[in-house]
C-alpha cells in the first residue's frame, strides 16, 4: 500500500470516529492513538507510523463499538402507515 493511500485511510478512519460520535453522542476513547502523536495531516511522518496509527485507531473504534452494542432495530411493514409511505 502506498503512503498516500494510508494517509487517505487514516483520514477516513478519523471521519468514521467523528460520524459515530456525532450520531451516538458517545465519545470513543482513543488514548493509545493520541499517545502516538500523529494525525493524517502529518505527511512528513513515515509510512510505518501512519500504518500503526491507523491500526491502533481502528482497534479502539471497533473495541468501543463492540463494547457498546446498539439494540437491533427491526422494520415491520405493518407498523408503517400507507399514507406516510406514500408521502416519501
Amino acid at each position: 500500500m502506498q503512503k498516500e493511500e494510508l494517509l487517505h485511510l487514516h483520514m477516513l478512519m478519523i471521519h468514521i470516529k467523528k460520524y459515530y460520535e456525532g450520531i451516538t453522542h458517545d465519545e470513543i476513547p482513543t488514548s493509545r492513538y493520541r499517545s502516538l502523536a500523529i494525525s493524517p495531516v502529518h505527511i512528513h511522518k513515515d509510512k510505518k507510523a501512519h500504518k500503526e496509527a491507523l491500526l491502533v485507531l481502528g482497534d479502539e473504534i471497533v473495541s468501543h463499538i463492540h463494547g457498546h452494542r446498539m439494540p437491533v432495530v427491526t422494520y415491520s411493514s405493518t407498523a408503517a402507515s400507507p399514507r406516510v409511505a406514500a408521502g416519501h
